[in-house]
């Protein structure tokens, strides 16, 4: 890669340093979680997570593992810094993001503290070099949602969710979710200007991988902050609906980049405080 030509000494004074082949394999998992400008970056041992929040109400968290880098070098226990995802999408498709025939290779550079992100990428021979500000990151907020909590969980295949939200009424305010053991087992409901609209899934369909529910949970969520999920929800092929018995709403998509390799994005939404009781 001839990103990696920069000299040692300049590579010691980072402590992140992440190599893409294609540049695309980020900026398509951070697309999907694109609903603020702004965005938290955490760096581990095991990857990137990039967390985005609205209102205190949905966040959305894309999982980037370690070994979909070429290199992936991390000097310290972790490293968490906000940035302007806008921007830094912005960057990341300088050349087009969609040229026939070649792809554009990334070399994300970060020194510590109070320093900007670096982003050296190439393409064709032609180098461009982009400095991000970041920032101190604002605590993300904790939903508190653990697996021993879990009421619910069904894994569908992303193509047939795609098909139950084209056909409800996306004018609706909110989107009902309802699961239960028994019928209609899981359904989608939506109360927009065409009227209500319901959308069933049987536990034995051949769309369904996964159906686990043990209580019968019915909760309203704003569509205004489910909206951004289906972003993610057009790139992945898989799809986790799990509720808590709080009824927050944990959506994880599975989604495969062009090289085959697995990344996952989250989104928490909180329930409708109005139908909470429910």
């Amino acid at each position: 890669m001839p990103l990696s030509t920069e000299s040692q000494s300049e590579d010691e004074q980072y402590v992140l340093i992440a190599n893409l082949d294609n540049a695309r394999n980020l900026s398509n998992i951070l697309k999907a979680i694109t609903c603020k400008d702004h965005a938290i970056f955490t760096a581990t041992a095991n990857g990137l997570k990039v967390t985005v929040e609205d209102c205190k109400c949905m966040q959305a968290n894309a999982f980037i593992q370690a070994d979909i880098f070429q290199e992936f070098t991390l000097k310290e226990d972790s490293v968490v810094f906000q940035i302007n995802l806008t921007v830094l999408l912005d960057c990341l498709n300088i050349f087009g993001g969609s040229s026939v025939g070649g792809s554009t290779a990334l070399r994300m550079c970060y020194r510590g503290y109070g320093h900007p992100l670096t982003l050296f990428l190439e393409e064709g021979g032609v180098v461009t070099v982009c400095k991000i500000n970041t920032h101190e990151p604002e605590e993300p907020i904790d939903f508190e949602f653990s697996s021993s909590n879990v009421t619910n969980k069904v894994i569908l295949q992303s193509e047939s969710l795609k098909e139950a939200f084209s056909e409800l009424d996306m004018t609706s305010e909110v989107l009902q979710i309802t699961m239960s053991p028994n019928q209609p087992y899981f359904r989608l409901s939506t109360f927009g200007n065409s009227g209500n609209a319901h959308y069933d899934y049987s536990k034995d369909s051949d769309m369904m991988e996964l159906f686990q529910c043990n209580t019968t949970q019915t909760n309203r969520y704003k569509m205004s902050l489910l909206k951004p999920s289906t972003k993610a929800l057009a790139i992945s092929c898989k799809v986790s609906v799990r509720t808590d018995s709080r009824g927050v709403l944990s959506l994880q998509y599975l989604v495969r980049n062009d090289d085959g390799q697995i990344c996952f994005v989250e989104y928490f939404c909180c329930p409708d405080e109005e139908v909470e009781e429910e």
